[in-house]
């Protein structure tokens, strides 16, 4: 059991890892750095396929292919098969009644079917020439897989502290409305639409600009940069979907803020409470930042980290309520 311990622990880091190094290919323009799955063309490794690299960057030099986007790309998936194997461990250990007493034995066989289904994604994100909808369900996995690692090691720990309904209520709204939120940052850097204001608190001069096509900006069928008849993407559609982020963004700050601020008056909960509102007070910098600074690479993928440890700790507050 101590090494069931010891994989879960370093399973939820190594996610967090992966979660945010994900964001940062993405960011980097590095997710068709190398264009077929799960190898680089053909290649275990860019450095095997560096002629071919060399090849498609000579006939697009700006292309989506170098041998850096590569060696971005594959570490990415490199890290993520790691993870991977840990849990068919862990599954395996189960399967052999080796886990801790309060993880149900499904359950590390159910994550390696969320995980398979991750990779999946990874591969028609590749392969479906990044289509947001595919992009934005890969984002969510990981979050998702993150989110079960950290329930996880709650349950492994064992430390249920007592709430009231009232804060078991609003533990679960603050978790749906944060997943929401992040669906919808998914979204908007899927589509590239990060700097479709470049303002703030307006947007282009405006609280609610008036050019907005939600039409559009809100299929979820369609090419990246496309509508789904196959036209270009418009200016008004990047900005619909930038300023329903920045709603969302504000209804969560309400939400959650409320929510914190209520554990931090219970003494049980308090240390919780002031880490939920640091980290959403850091969430709400960082996205400000993104606008302000024109979406600076280091504060882009914090903000997809901060995210990240957002949700697990609504997942783990609301664990520890229920455990």
């Amino acid at each position: 059991m101590k090494m069931y311990k010891a994989l879960a622990y370093f399973s939820l880091v190594l996610c967090f890892v992966v979660v945010t190094f994900g964001a940062y290919v993405r960011l980097t323009d590095a997710g068709l750095g190398c264009p077929d799955w799960p190898g680089c063309y053909g290649e275990l490794t860019p450095k095997q396929a560096a002629d071919d690299i060399a090849k498609a960057e000579k006939i697009m030099p700006s292309g989506p292919v170098t041998l850096g986007k590569a060696w971005n790309e594959m570490n990415h998936r490199y890290i993520a098969g790691i993870l991977g194997v840990l849990i068919i461990i862990m599954a395996v250990m189960s399967w052999l009644n080796k886990q801790p007493k309060n993880i149900p034995r499904w359950f590390p066989t159910a994550l390696g079917f969320v995980i398979l289904m991750q990779a999946l994604f990874g591969k028609w994100t590749v392969t479906l020439l990044l289509k947001p909808a595919i992009v934005t369900g890969h984002l969510l996995g990981g979050m998702l897989i993150f989110s079960l690692l950290a329930w996880q090691v709650v349950r492994i720990r064992g430390n249920k502290v007592l709430a009231t309904f009232a804060l078991r209520l609003a533990a679960v709204i603050a978790l749906v409305a944060v997943a929401f939120q992040i669906a919808l940052g998914g979204w908007v850097s899927t589509n590239y639409a990060a700097l479709a204001c470049t303002d703030f608190p307006t947007c282009h001069g405006e609280i609610k600009p008036k050019a907005m096509d939600f039409e559009h900006g809100f299929i979820i069928a369609r090419e990246l940069g496309k509508t789904a008849k196959g036209d270009l993407l418009s200016r008004e559609s990047l900005t619909a979907i930038h300023w329903v982020h920045r709603v969302g963004a504000l209804i969560i700050a309400g939400i959650v803020g409320a929510f914190a601020f209520a554990l931090v008056r219970s003494k049980r909960w308090r240390g919780m409470g002031i880490g939920l509102a640091t980290l959403l007070i850091a969430q709400i910098l960082l996205g400000i930042g993104n606008v302000l600074l024109s979406l600076p690479l280091p504060i882009a993928v914090a903000h997809n980290g901060v995210a990240a440890l957002l949700i697990a700790q609504l997942v783990m507050i609301n664990t520890r309520m229920r455990a």
